[in-house]
């Protein structure tokens, strides 16, 4: 039997090695992107903690310089977490490039393995015709010495 050689088996091995690369691009901005979400809470408990001190601050006795550094803080904080907001929407969207990128380089390998796939069917099915080809040469040829034992059999009887 004959081996089976895909002629485009080193477009599959490249489309392989992409989509590794691609996981691997999505590995990272997942990564990034749980980071950048780390952070935002790390900013929202600590406004909370800033809020929860001006209550304090306002509950007992009025220190107007600390009131207003407590002010000022909680200003602060809602500044850094609008800006912390925006690079989560920023890895948020690197996130979905790099899911569609992987989708893509997905698509495209299993495209290549099914055209593998029926390359290989194509070339069993050859291979079962050259086969049969064989078989029904060597079936006549057997039944043709057999007609010719048979008829100098009979010549020489």
């Amino acid at each position: 039997m004959a081996r089976f050689r895909y002629s485009m088996q080193n477009i599959l091995n490249i489309k392989l090695k992409l989509e590794t690369q691609a996981k691997q691009e999505f590995s990272a901005a997942k990564a990034a992107l749980d980071e950048e979400e780390e952070r935002l809470q790390a900013l929202v408990d600590r406004k909370c903690g800033y809020e929860q001190e001006a209550g304090k601050l306002l509950a007992g006795k009025l220190d107007l310089r600390k009131i207003e550094e407590n002010k000022a803080a909680i200003r602060c904080m809602e500044d850094y977490i609008e800006l912390q907001q925006f690079n989560v929407r920023k890895a948020e969207k690197k996130l979905e490039e790099a899911t569609e990128k992987l989708k893509q380089v997905r698509i495209e390998r299993k495209t290549h393995e099914t055209l593998k796939d029926k390359a290989f069917e194509a070339f069993l099915m050859e291979e079962k015709r050259q086969e049969s080809k064989e078989i029904d040469q060597l079936t006549s040829y057997t039944y043709g010495q057999r007609i010719n034992m048979e008829s100098a059999e009979q010549v020489f009887a």
